[in-house]
């Protein structure tokens, strides 16, 4: 509960403040927006805890703390569970994509698009859409319905968060006025859905990620191999609850996100698998589609390039000038 309360606290105080920045000016206000969505991706990774029955150890208090936690995160926490778990037992399977991941086509499965497909494969995977309108338009619209996974119970988990969330809309503009509310608080969620969808794209995309097709698809394999390890600055890696080991929790996802640093001190030979900085990470956003040949991802430029080759005898292997490697190479 100490985790909780370190991590809400801060996040109301900064909203109190911004608000009582707005009788200086929105210049004083904004810039507090950034600060508050940290400590609000916070509590999402607490949440994510909870929906692997990790943070407490009754499975009771993980549901009903991550439902309450859903509605200030504005994220469905039954839905989410739900779709989340897809993630973990199909993380790097080709074989099972489409649900809780980011959407990632193969080389082969790229080329054979029509001219209309590949324009729209491109343009999900730009950075302008995939950290800012994609974030947005997910915690903001698609959270609101069931989608993804089907049933009454889904349903009404989904349409309870939502009431909860309208009440809560509804008291704070009571308070604060509806203008005000908007903001504030549309800044702070929108920076923190970004940061939230970056954390969790460069958790698995990097060039030497593990993809595989069943049958030699394993577990195992998946989550050692086909997780970065995202070594943060101390003051990031505590913000985003030590996420960035995500490795050993895709390993083992009951293990809390505060126990998450004791299991490498206790493993130091899980430290240097995938070790992704915080510089090289940025080159990643560029590899967009997975090479099965050469077993990685690669860049739209890369592909660009295969084309061209194919008219030559011979096809060079599927290189980038400037690859998004793990700063343990």
């Amino acid at each position: 509960m100490a985790e909780i309360l370190v991590t809400l606290g801060p996040l109301i105080g900064l909203w109190l403040l911004m608000w009582a920045a707005l009788d200086v000016g929105y210049w004083l206000a904004l810039p507090l927006a950034i600060p508050a969505a940290a400590f609000l991706v916070r509590l999402f990774m607490i949440q994510h805890d909870c929906s692997h029955d990790a943070f407490f150890r009754q499975r009771s208090a993980n549901a009903w703390v991550g439902r309450v936690i859903g509605v200030v995160t504005l994220t469905p926490f039954d839905l989410w569970r739900r779709t989340h778990a897809i993630h973990h037992a199909s993380s790097g399977n080709l074989d099972k994509r489409g649900i809780g991941d980011v959407d990632t086509l193969t080389v082969a499965e790229y080329l054979a698009l029509s001219p209309f497909g590949r324009m729209r494969y491109r343009l999900y995977r730009h950075p302008a859409v995939m950290f800012g309108l994609g974030p947005a338009y997910l915690f903001l619209l698609q959270h609101r319905f069931a989608v993804g996974v089907s049933g009454w119970s889904a349903w009404a988990g989904v349409m309870a968060t939502n009431l909860a969330i309208a009440a809560v809309v509804c008291g704070l503009s009571y308070l604060v006025g509806f203008s005000t509310f908007v903001m504030v608080h549309l800044p702070i969620a929108l920076i923190a859905s970004s940061i939230g969808v970056w954390l969790f794209y460069i958790q698995h995309q990097f060039e030497e990620t593990h993809w595989d097709r069943n049958p030699g698809w394993t577990h195992p394999d998946a989550a050692l191999h086909g997780s970065s390890h995202y070594v943060l600055p101390r003051p990031l890696q505590w913000l985003t609850a030590n996420i960035g080991i995500h490795h050993v929790h895709h390993l083992s996802s009951r293990v809390p996100f505060y126990r998450l640093t004791e299991i490498l001190r206790h493993h130091p030979q899980l430290a240097g698998i995938n070790q992704l900085t915080l510089g090289a990470s940025l080159g990643c956003v560029r590899l967009v589609l997975w090479d099965e040949a050469e077993r990685r991802l690669v860049s739209f430029r890369a592909v660009a390039a295969l084309k061209t080759a194919r008219r030559a005898p011979s096809i060079p292997a599927l290189t980038d000038a400037m690859p998004c490697r793990s700063a343990a190479e």
